[in-house]
């Protein structure tokens, strides 16, 4: 019997910037409603990694399927009509509408009135703001804003999220619960989360990838992570045996 395919596969992928290589032949498997946490210090190569799955970025070399179709050098627009929903570290949200009207644009694009109704009312459960659906997203917080633009990825339904630092500048109870909503779409969507917060990554991650130098060091369930002593010399800056 055939295995099924990866849901995304990226194969020898390298992306060079006149003579620095930023991503050095990388091979990446992500599995249908996987999770996977990508973490690096600075200038590890995550981030443009992220960047050429996204579309923001064409590789120098290598390949990029999702499903088998390849997506290498594709614009974000095309990417996303494939299933795959992007959300960056900014908020791409328009602050002078309310969240349920923010959410609503993103669900009639591809829904009837009932189903866009339908899908809003669930994705507003789904990012507890449900009782600021009436809000102005510009009065929202840091934290609050952050989920109404998952919300409006999700009004998408894309089979794969892609979410850059969720969880940058939020105060202890949105991370914990920016936490809450993320294992929860897991339950029926693959995701892919860059992110330089441990204690986050913590509440989060099953499997992660590190970056190092441009390549992966280690691969590997969290735990096994957190207690290999590579990944502590890359944080603390020391070196690193090959």
């Amino acid at each position: 019997m055939t295995p099924p395919l990866p849901l995304l596969e990226a194969r020898n992928l390298t992306m060079r910037f006149g003579g620095v290589v930023a991503v050095n032949n990388i091979d990446f498997t992500l599995r249908e409603v996987e999770l996977r946490c990508l973490i690096g210090p600075n200038g590890a190569g995550k981030s443009t990694f992220f960047k050429m799955l996204t579309g923001q970025l064409t590789p120098s070399t290598g390949t990029i399927a999702f499903r088998g179709t390849p997506i290498a050098g594709s614009a974000s627009h095309e990417i996303a009509r494939l299933g795959i929903g992007i959300k960056t570290q900014v908020p791409n949200v328009f602050n002078g509408l309310p969240v349920r009207e923010n959410i609503w644009l993103a669900a009639r694009r591809r829904n009837t009135p009932d189903q866009t109704k339908r899908l809003v009312d669930e994705i507003l459960e789904k990012i507890a703001l449900t009782h600021r659906a009436d809000a102005l997203v510009g009065q929202l917080s840091h934290g609050q804003r952050q989920w109404v633009e998952i919300g409006t990825v999700l009004a998408g339904e894309p089979d794969l999220i892609l979410l850059d630092e969720p969880a940058a500048g939020m105060t202890d109870d949105e991370t914990a619960r920016t936490a809450e909503i993320i294992r929860d779409i897991n339950r029926t969507r693959a995701l892919i989360v860059v992110e330089h917060d441990m204690q986050f990554i913590k509440m989060i991650a099953k499997t992660v990838t590190v970056f190092h130098q441009g390549q992966i060091l280690m691969e590997d369930k969290i735990d096994a992570v957190m207690r290999d002593e590579r990944v502590r010399d890359v944080y603390l800056g020391k070196k690193v045996a090959a």
